[in-house]
């Protein structure tokens, strides 16, 4: 999403920070985090630094929805005027989904399912691992996430119906986000 987001609006493409805050899925094995202090840290320090050469603008491509202090880094930097968009946004995702037509909800999808699959069928197919359309799992209802983590909701990490993804849906979806990125992008740049 983010080279395709760059390539759309002529952005310069920073290398991605590939780790972040993802504590609500610790019992799953393999499962690497850093803190919300690190992670505040470190796009705080990218953008001092962008800053510094000059750079007007920064929009941070989200891929993690337990990245929460995401928010908070982008109001601070965000005081005196609007210069770092955080992306995409609950409407943006909610937009995305009507585009492509998916048939699940956003409840309903949480993690590994419909959307995310289908970014991933369009994208990065050999990413996607046989047999995982027999994955679907529900749990709409998620009170305790931050409290109890993802284990308290499902065995092997799906949340949403992976049965419903296609790579057609997965290229909708991008072109949509694409789209709505230009909001974001413009909003910076008018300062």
């Amino acid at each position: 999403m983010r080279s395709r987001i760059a390539d759309d609006h002529d952005l310069f493409l920073l290398p991605p920070v590939t780790v972040s805050c993802s504590h609500e899925h610790a019992p799953m094995a393999g499962t690497v985090s850093i803190s919300a202090a690190t992670l505040y840290a470190v796009v705080n320090d990218i953008w001092r630094s962008l800053q510094a050469s000059g750079v007007p603008g920064l929009v941070i491509v989200n891929g993690h929805g337990g990245n929460y202090v995401l928010s908070n880094v982008v109001q601070e930097i965000n005081i005196n005027g609007p210069r770092v968009a955080l992306f995409p946004v609950h409407e943006d995702r909610a937009q995305a989904r009507t585009d492509a037509g998916l048939e699940s909800s956003g409840a309903e999808d949480m993690h590994g399912g419909e959307f995310e699959v289908s970014l991933l069928l369009h994208g990065a197919p050999h990413l996607v691992r046989e047999g995982i359309e027999q994955d679907d799992h529900s749990a709409p209802s998620r009170p305790h996430l931050l409290t109890m983590g993802m284990a308290e909701y499902t065995p092997n990490g799906v949340i949403g119906q992976p049965s419903l993804a296609t790579a057609a849906k997965g290229k909708a979806l991008l072109d949509s986000l694409s789209e709505s990125a230009r909001a974001h992008v413009a909003v910076i740049s008018k300062v």
